[in-house]
């Protein structure tokens, strides 16, 4: 299978999902990565140079990692090329002259196993494909945004306020998010020491982000952010339906809440009925002895 991988970058270093991609498209066959160049990303022009690499190279199948600019991008190329498309996979394999993938339906509520007719463009969940650590990166051919397609104007770019030490919370490898159990902002020092002692990135519920708690890029959920660590720790999160869809696919989930029936219990790996105020400063103090060893 050819297969052609629209690479991302954060900063200077590709992200996580592109290496990831990679090595999926080297498991399916010929792969090869490509980078649209600009200053920013533009979707118009971004399609229009994917589309004309796509229509002179033919390639069976378009990766992209499911993020911001990944989800846009794919619909976009699928639509203007007319191929088959499926965004947020979970797991994808060649069957045939078709893909077999996987993916989250319905807020969550279900895992869909689908059949894809090729060619197709799909986009995938970061951190859902197994990455090697240590793996060679790999090389990519760059290609200039088509700048005559642009038909906006660009005003300015504003910058988030971020805390430079925590890793992205969409890339992280170990989540920990809070809720409204934890009562107000001013606890949330709780959940930013445990993420800190875990070497992780900081989530938040839609409440808390709606109480303005927290800032929304925080918000996991299925109108804030899908992530797919290895761990995830919810605290004082009960386990609304529209949480659960930005972070069931987490390898290994635990849930630290006082109600012992909140729904989090019904799809966490391991529970702790507690009151978070008491556990939490206790296991952080645990984590920390036991990566100083």
């Amino acid at each position: 299978m050819k297969t052609l991988v629209v690479a991302e970058r954060k900063g200077t270093e590709l992200r996580r999902v592109t290496l990831e991609l990679a090595a999926k498209a080297r498991e399916l066959g010929d792969a090869t990565l490509v980078e649209i160049v600009s200053e920013r990303y533009s979707p118009l022009p971004f399609v229009s140079a994917l589309a004309q690499r796509v229509e002179s190279e033919k390639p069976d199948l378009v990766l992209l990692g499911a993020t911001l600019n990944g989800r846009d991008l794919g619909a976009r190329l699928a639509a203007r090329l007319g191929r088959a498309y499926a965004a947020d996979v979970t797991d994808l394999r060649a069957a045939g002259n078709a893909l077999e993938i996987s993916k989250p339906m319905y807020a969550g509520k279900v895992r869909a196993k689908l059949r894809l007719g090729l060619p197709a463009v799909v986009s995938v969940r970061p951190g859902a494909i197994s990455l090697k650590e240590g793996a060679a990166a790999p090389e990519v051919t760059k290609i200039e945004a088509d700048g005559s397609a642009e038909k906006l104007t660009f005003v300015k770019l504003a910058a988030t306020a971020t805390t430079a030490k925590r890793v992205s919370l969409s890339e992280a490898r170990v989540v920990v998010s809070g809720g409204r159990g934890l009562k107000g902002p001013e606890n949330w020092h709780l959940v930013e020491q445990l993420a800190d002692a875990l070497g992780g990135a900081v989530g938040a519920s839609r409440a808390v982000t709606d109480a303005g708690w927290r800032p929304n890029e925080e918000q996991v959920g299925q109108t804030g952010k899908t992530v797919t660590p290895d761990l995830y720790v919810a605290l004082g999160i009960s386990g609304a339906i529209q949480h659960l869809a930005g972070m069931t696919s987490s390898k290994v989930i635990v849930a630290v809440n006082k109600d012992p029936d909140a729904d989090i219990f019904k799809i966490a790996d391991y529970g702790v009925v507690a009151d978070v105020f008491e556990f939490v400063p206790a296991f952080t103090e645990a984590v920390k002895k036991v990566r100083a060893s």
